[in-house]
């Protein structure tokens, strides 16, 4: 057990044990990193941080981010010398196609220059067909109406011969021998 002594000791010790406590409770603590008495050793941690992060950032995002631009500027390129190529292609396709539709338009003149040449010679051929059937038409029409005339002519003699022959038969009482009426027909028309 303990003496009386001891125990008043432990009690002093307590009691500024106790009072040191409250003592120390009453005094404000400022917050950790606003104690001006922990800066250096903050700012070393700062220091030793910020290096291995920015040294961990520049091994793997700068490698990563560097990789990704040289690929990106890579497939830039490469899409710029497709597009090119595209449009030297499209361009060699818009000559071919011109070169392909002059060349038929100037197939299609000379066929229709070719046509109008054909169409010309067979009309000029059928009119000059029709110009020789025509004067055939019409010599053989004016060698018929020459032959009307003849026979017309003829006939008229006759007939003409007759009546005289009928009017000097009346007149006179005299039958006329028809080769005389015929010749007497022939002195007056000699046609």
């Amino acid at each position: 057990m303990t003496s009386p002594g001891q125990t008043a000791h432990s009690m002093a010790v307590s009691g500024h044990t106790v009072s040191g406590t409250v003592a120390a409770q009453k005094q404000p603590v400022a917050f950790p990193p606003f104690d001006t008495t922990t800066y250096p050793s903050q700012i070393f941690w700062l220091t030793v941080t910020f290096v291995v992060l920015f040294v961990a950032m520049w091994q793997l995002g700068v490698k990563r981010v560097g990789g990704n631009i040289i690929a990106r500027k890579q497939r830039i390129a490469a899409d710029l010398e497709a597009a090119e190529a595209h449009r030297r292609n499209a361009e060699q396709a818009a000559a071919e196609y011109e070169a392909a539709l002059a060349a038929a338009r100037n197939r299609a003149h000379a066929l229709a220059e070719e046509n109008h040449k054909l169409i010309q010679s067979e009309v000029d051929g059928a009119k000059a067909k029709a110009d020789a059937d025509a004067k055939v038409a019409t010599e053989e029409a004016k060698a018929r109406v020459a032959q009307l005339q003849a026979d017309a002519a003829q006939h008229i003699r006759t007939v003409a011969g007759e009546a005289a022959g009928e009017i000097v038969a009346r007149l006179i009482g005299v039958d006329i021998p028809e080769q005389e009426r015929t010749a007497a027909v022939n002195q007056v028309n000699p046609r």
